[in-house]
């Protein structure tokens, strides 16, 4: 029986060592009728349309208030599925695992995996782990795959938003950002913020139970909702219209950003979402995702117009109007 409190160069060799670790962490934790020990997973394709994601994760610190790096990881990849109206069937992951990493961490990190996918609903069915040596990672890096179901009658895309949908927010925004800068800046900065990762299919079901006509729902992790709705502006050659007091941020966060001169539109968010739909339905949409869990605070914080195309404007408290700028450069590194 395995007894060693970190992980070894031996844990990756291939050899006893390696089954060890397989089946003390990650088959105690990820056992399900899919997963085998065979080279790869057998699967039932669903009927219909299919959307695949793969997203790499090397969130610094790999513990956070809210999550840490396995929840992360699941919640990413679903939500990514969520995003094209996919119910997330599959996932499979890949561990970069530095030497020296504590075993208890790991197991830590695999709880929170198998956790988020049981509420997911989503079944981890094949993976991979590499141990590198000291130095060559920062703890642990984890990459995951996720196949999802896309529902019958929805298509959402970047490309699809139209002059006179309204935007609507699932939430407050920039929490996980702010999570992160506190975690890891020494700023002396006393400010009780959790992050807002949260696997988001339940909330996706629940608008798209409401109505199906939404042209795009696009979680706004690196770069949060100000850079998701200049890329969007972009694809879809509209403007936006946004109004500043309308845009949820949670008080503490408000109060981070004063204090160190950010635009919480820009720090990453990863349980919210951007939806873009006729406005005749978001009435409708907001009411739906206000019984839903992660998204009670849910508001519609703008509009989409065909004036200013691939700019976003701001109105502003005392009611001007401003282009917000589009960001640049690198912003908070390593958020995800």
């Amino acid at each position: 029986m395995m007894n060693s409190k970190t992980v070894t160069l031996a844990h990756g060799a291939g050899g006893k060592q390696t089954s060890e670790l397989i089946d003390r962490v990650f088959k105690a934790h990820f056992a399900n009728p899919s997963l085998t020990a065979d080279d790869a997973a057998v699967l039932t394709p669903p009927v219909g349309k299919m959307a695949m994601t793969t997203d790499g994760f090397i969130v610094s610190p790999s513990f956070f208030p809210g999550g840490n790096i396995g929840k992360l990881s699941i919640c990413g990849t679903v939500n990514d599925l969520a995003c094209m109206g996919a119910k997330p069937k599959y996932l499979s992951c890949a561990f970069v695992i530095e030497e020296g990493f504590p075993m208890e961490k790991l197991e830590e990190i695999a709880a929170a995996m198998e956790k988020t996918a049981k509420e997911a609903g989503v079944e981890i069915v094949s993976g991979d782990t590499k141990v590198a040596g000291k130095g060559q990672v920062d703890g642990v890096f984890i990459t995951t795959t996720g196949v999802g179901e896309i529902l019958p009658g929805v298509e959402t895309s970047g490309y699809l938003a139209k002059p006179g949908d309204a935007i609507i927010v699932t939430g407050d925004v920039g929490r996980h950002g702010c999570t992160i800068l506190l975690e890891r800046e020494n700023f002396g900065i006393d400010a009780d913020v959790t992050s807002d990762c949260a696997p988001l299919w339940g909330t996706v079901e629940a608008v798209l139970n409401t109505t199906k006509d939404v042209h795009v729902i696009r979680d706004a992790t690196r770069g949060g909702v100000g850079t998701v709705l200049y890329e969007i502006a972009g694809q879809s050659n509209v403007g936006i219209v946004l109004d500043s007091a309308k845009v949820p941020v949670q008080p503490q966060v408000k109060g981070v950003c004063g204090m160190l001169g950010l635009e919480p539109l820009y720090l990453a968010c990863e349980g919210r979402l951007v939806i873009f739909a006729p406005k005749e339905q978001a009435a409708a949409i907001v009411e739906a995702l206000r019984k839903e869990k992660y998204s009670e605070n849910a508001a519609i914080i703008g509009e989409v117009t065909d004036q200013h195309p691939g700019k976003v404007v701001m109105t502003t408290e005392i009611g001007a109007k401003t282009i917000l700028p589009q960001p640049g450069g690198e912003l908070l590194p390593r958020i995800c």
